[in-house]
């Protein structure tokens, strides 16, 4: 018989719905039955593309053994990290006190009213090398539970619970943050960069997107070349190796190996958005062509297949499938063996693809768990197309097209196999994100297809995604929108209206983007510390209310909250979002501070604040050949500083919102630019060569 999860929205809890485990979804009736059994919680988080979360399911949640070591001494309950952040940010913090590091599956022992006494993330049923089996710890804590040593697990989870309310509380104000924390920041990069194959650190290597978008605007405001060279050499590596879909386009989670070659299979919805953000601004930057490419190629993956029909895109494709054999099987859907590759493609082209894509008949592939080779390859390459080409005897685009015709036949084979699972619940913050991306895609590179699709989940959001209070929720799924809305909701949702506003010029979307901060600011700021709490004050009283300031595999809420408030400043001419700013860059200094390379998106908008932030008002009838060349020469230009408004000739809501362009109409009738920074404004141009040099001479000083 199906438990509790059957009735859950959420895939992930669906895929437990058949364990024997009891298991409970979050809620005040699993804390009640914890408290009435006088037992301890036995609390998992995950999600549902988690291939981990996959092997500790089968190994032990379907094992009746471990069943009723769980239903006799636990309240079992099952958590959805994507759902609830809150509830998982909290417990990841206790995990990493306790054995200094997190991950997914998550696994804590919790007392009746959710203080922690236990951390850790995958258990195998049976204790192996260092590693606690379950069936170990579960009658352990069952007996200390149950005898005099209950007082000592009491004690430990008061203790970490007192230290988990001290998280952010111990900040010290050593005044705003200055320039030299972004220059720290970059340093420490430079250490961790890996000068061979791109990215930070050693493997399992994290493509952290941030990263690379912080030292983008190190670059623009130091002209250092190294700066650049770390992202232009990390896009390249990424995109030639196996964390790329050479096949489907799209980026895999992260890579196991230093040299990007061996992925973890899971797609998620935050990731394409985040790599298509870098790879345009990338563009933006250096105008080469082959960012602009790998943009435009994680989109077609993110628009093919991640796309819900009633609006929005789904949250994430997982690591695992079935096989050939018919088993569940990480990558399976992914890999190819020579003779797959052999029996669909002529041999001439078989033979370039073999060899550009480094296949070998043992296979580069190895399964994560055993480390054995499979005889299947991941597709990848270890050189740029250019000197592939020049190998062959060949030209670049003549070889790309011979590759692209293999793809797309590989492609179509590909679709044939049992596809990974899809997480389709629709997410407001992932969503917001995608509108970031795909809405500075539009503009930057011109693209109808990318505006129509980020309007199109703009209106989804905000048509679907409020309560009949008008509060913003959390997830969509199956018709069905709940779970109150985090800061993270608020912050990338306002992210992507911002973007939207600069793409399209339809005021609707900066009232929207103006009015959702506003309610963050009522309902989550720290009016003492400053800076946003992540959940809302009415919200669920947890044993702590979440703040953070860290950046994870995402930026914070509080970065992209502060990058928000400069951007709206500077939109609105309202200073009270720079005081805002100003108040919470002040409170994450002080973390910010002590490990600067770890709050590169927070740096991002210091490195806003501590520039010089300008505005550029284009007057100019709307559609016009006039007003488009001079937004081109803006789109065009690589302006991480600037915003940009339009303000038609007639009176419109823009002047309502921005009141202080009002006065900025046509020159003789030409569509004008005005470039304003430092509370002035230069000379209106209206030729884009004049607008052209306003932009260069600001950017050189």
């Amino acid at each position: 018989m199906p438990n509790r999860l059957a009735d859950e929205q959420s895939p992930y809890l669906r895929q437990h719905k058949d364990n024997p485990v009891d298991w409970h979804p979050w809620g005040e009736e699993a804390f009640e039955k914890a408290r009435e059994k006088d037992t301890p919680i036995f609390l998992s988080i995950g999600y549902s593309t988690c291939h981990w979360c996959h092997v500790m399911e089968r190994e032990s949640f379907e094992d009746d053994d471990v069943a009723a070591l769980l239903n006799d001494g636990f309240v079992p309950i099952k958590v959805d990290r994507e759902e609830r952040p809150d509830v998982d940010s909290i417990y990841m913090d206790v995990c990493q006190m306790m054995r200094g590091q997190g991950g997914w599956p998550l696994t804590v022992l919790l007392t009746p009213d959710r203080k922690p006494f236990f951390a850790a993330t995958y258990l195998p049923k049976e204790g192996r090398f260092q590693r606690t089996g379950l069936m170990d710890l579960l009658p352990r804590v069952n007996q200390l539970w149950n005898s005099d040593d209950r007082e000592k697990l009491l004690d430990d989870a008061e203790q970490v619970t007192d230290r988990l309310r001290s998280i952010g509380t111990d900040q010290t104000d050593g005044g705003p943050p200055g320039p030299a924390l972004l220059d720290e920041a970059a340093r420490q990069l430079s250490q961790q960069f890996d000068r061979t194959h791109g990215g930070f650190g050693s493997a399992p290597k994290f493509p952290a997107p941030h990263n690379l978008l912080f030292l983008l605007r190190h670059w623009h405001r130091t002209g250092e070349q190294e700066a650049l060279d770390m992202v232009t050499t990390t896009l390249d590596r990424m995109r030639w190796g196996g964390l790329f879909d050479q096949v489907g386009y799209g980026v895999h989670r992260y890579s196991t190996d230093q040299q990007w070659k061996l992925p973890h299979f899971e797609k998620m919805l935050y990731d394409q958005a985040m790599h298509a953000l870098a790879y345009t601004e990338a563009h933006q930057a250096t105008g080469t062509d082959r960012y602009k490419r790998t943009a435009r190629e994680v989109l077609t993956y993110v628009l093919r297949d991640l796309r819900a029909p009633d609006g929005g895109f789904y949250s994430a494709e997982d690591a695992d499938s079935l096989n050939k054999e018919g088993d569940m099987e990480e990558g399976a859907f992914y890999v190819w063996s020579i003779e797959d590759i052999r029996e669909h493609l002529e041999p001439a082209l078989a033979d370039l693809v073999i060899d550009v894509y480094n296949m070998s008949s043992e296979g580069n592939y190895q399964e994560e768990r055993s480390g054995e080779r499979t005889g299947k390859n991941v597709l990848h390459r270890e050189q740029p197309l250019a000197a592939a080409a020049e190998q062959r005897g060949t030209d670049e685009e003549t070889l790309r097209d011979r590759l692209n015709r293999a793809r797309e036949t590989l492609l179509d084979v590909r679709d044939d196999r049992s596809r990974p699972g899809l997480d389709d619940k629709v997410l407001t913050d992932w969503n917001g994100l995608m509108t970031a991306a795909l809405a500075k895609a539009a503009r930057v590179f011109d693209e109808e297809a990318f505006e129509t699709a980020a309007v199109q989940t703009g209106h989804f959001v905000l048509d679907t995604m409020h309560d009949a209070e008008g509060r913003l929720l959390h997830r969509y799924r199956e018709g069905d929108a709940g779970i109150q809305a985090t800061l993270d909701d608020h912050a990338f949702l306002t992210w992507g209206l911002l973007e939207l506003y600069e793409t399209t010029f339809d005021a609707a979307w900066l009232r929207a983007a103006t009015e959702h901060m506003e309610t963050a600011l009522e309902r989550f700021w720290d009016a003492e510390a400053g800076g946003f709490y992540m959940t809302p004050e009415d919200g669920e009283a947890l044993i702590v209310r979440p703040k953070e300031a860290t950046d994870g595999a995402l930026p914070s809420g509080n970065s992209v909250q502060l990058m928000n408030l400069l951007r709206l400043a500077r939109f609105t001419g309202r200073t009270e979002f720079e005081e805002r700013a100003a108040a919470l860059s002040r409170w994450a200094g002080s973390s910010a501070r002590r490990r600067p390379a770890g709050f590169t998106a927070l740096l991002s908008g210091l490195h806003w604040a501590l520039g010089t932030p300008r505005e550029v008002v284009v007057a100019g009838e709307e559609g016009a050949p006039d007003t488009d060349a001079l937004l081109r020469v803006l789109r065009g230009h690589y302006t991480p500083t600037t915003v940009t408004l339009h303000r038609p000739p007639e009176d419109a809501e823009i002047t309502t919102l921005a009141p202080f362009v009002e006065p900025q109409t046509p020159v003789g009738d030409q569509a004008t630019a005005y470039v304003c920074h430092d509370f002035q404004c230069e000379a209106p141009v209206t030729d884009p060569e004049g607008l052209r040099a306003q932009l260069h001479a600001r950017d050189d000083n």
